[in-house]
């Protein structure tokens, strides 16, 4: 977590921007204040893209743009009497992200988003076929009263041409009033229609009991892609658990109707998954150390059965932790706790986020669970063993005293 404050050079404003773990959670927030230091624009959110290309030999590749490092926010401004407050990103590698905002009596605009990326990079896109910048517009038009601040926990999807924007925990206030972000909420669509559930951050909380199936779920493999080569590997059956309205619901994930994306770089690597009813469940690796890798933040976004949407993240978890260059093993059944609404089953894991060579696992190191369950097998044997020892002895024993009595009575 750090902070990045500039001088907007010849605006007088002060742009102070806080980007929360941007490399595992992708949170950034922004507080854009004038020259007399009142707030004018406040900004929270998190975000993501997926983006296909044409490559040199007629084929399409599609490639995710999780990695918000290197943020800086040139360009971002309060507005003047001729334009409107903006919010202005760059990050990675050529990536620029703009947010535009005009004012529309009683309230204002989120006006325009536009995405744009540089297919020079080979890097990020090997073997592209076409070269240079590309800029998608999106028009928006999203009216939002002036003195609310717009509030949006659900995923937001905008496709256009080859290009996906994810967009979630939105907070976001423009024309600020007197300096003051406001309390009072405005809620996207999805967020009125359906019951969304509070971000967590908290260090793991204590799960809420929830029924099991009578059946484990199906065990699934599944690997995430740089370029050419296989950079994530994960094999392991999905049980979720959920608690919303003091209602238990309980999911098996089907591997074989489940989709597959992700990201890897130095020190994160992401697994989402995603199917009919699971909008992503996101798996974000850590390095620490700089020698081992742990799971660190668990997201999730998907519709019930009852229609209504639940959602939650916590990006302050510890699981799964094993050194760098090897897998992390787990056979028995392992619960992961996102929150007290929120638990994941695992059954037969394996997981190798980092090092992966030759599409291969590299040496696991297995849970304390498997570990306990391994040394009790030679301590049952041994025991056995003797056992076995001790009976024979006696029998040995009983057998030598009757022989000596049947010689006695001749």
């Amino acid at each position: 977590v750090y902070f990045r404050p500039s001088w907007l050079s010849g605006s007088g404003l002060l742009l102070l921007c806080l980007v929360l773990g941007a490399d595992q959670s992708h949170a950034l927030e922004c507080n854009l204040t004038d020259s007399s230091n009142a707030t004018c624009l406040y900004a929270k959110w998190q975000m993501n893209f997926t983006v296909t290309y044409e490559t040199t030999n007629k084929t399409y590749k599609t490639v995710n743009i999780s990695d918000l490092s290197n943020v800086t926010y040139e360009g971002s401004t309060c507005g003047d009497d001729q334009n409107g407050p903006r919010i202005a990103v760059q990050f990675g590698s050529g990536f620029s992200w703009i947010v535009n905002f005009t004012k529309h009596a009683p309230g204002y605009l989120i006006d325009t988003i536009s995405f744009s990326y540089n297919i020079h990079n080979h890097t990020t896109f090997p073997d592209a076929e076409h070269k240079g910048i590309i800029t998608i517009d999106n028009g928006v038009a999203l009216n939002v009263p002036l003195n609310d601040i717009f509030r949006c926990n659900s995923l937001l999807t905008i496709k256009k041409n080859n290009v996906t924007q994810h967009i979630w925990n939105v907070l976001v206030q423009a024309f600020v009033q007197n300096g003051t972000v406001s309390t009072k909420e405005y809620l996207c669509d999805e967020d009125k229609h359906s019951t969304v559930a509070p971000i967590i951050h908290t260090t793991v909380p204590s799960p809420t009991p929830t029924p099991t199936p009578k059946e484990n779920p199906y065990v699934g493999n599944y690997s995430v892609h740089d370029g050419n080569s296989t950079c994530l590997l994960a094999t392991m059956g999905l049980q979720l658990n959920i608690t919303q309205d003091k209602v238990s619901s309980v999911i098996n994930i089907n591997p074989n109707s489940t989709g597959v994306t992700g990201s890897c770089h130095p020190q994160t690597a992401q697994l989402r998954l995603n199917s009919s009813n699971i909008k992503y469940l996101d798996f974000v690796f850590a390095v620490k150390n700089e020698n081992r890798f742990y799971l660190k933040e668990v997201n999730v976004s998907l519709n019930l059965a009852n229609g209504s949407v639940f959602s939650i993240a916590n990006n302050n978890l510890s699981y799964w932790d094993a050194p760098l260059g090897s897998s992390y093993m787990c056979h028995k059944e392992q619960t992961v706790s996102v929150s007290r609404t929120f638990q994941i089953n695992t059954f037969e894991l394996r997981v190798q986020p980092f090092n992966v060579m030759e599409g291969k696992y590299s040496t696991a190191e297995e849970c304390s669970a498997d570990s306990d369950l391994n040394f009790l097998i030679p301590v049952a044997v041994g025991v056995a063993l003797g056992f076995l020892i001790i009976v024979v002895f006696i029998s040995y024993m009983i057998g030598r005293r009757k022989s000596r009595t049947g010689y006695q009575s001749v």
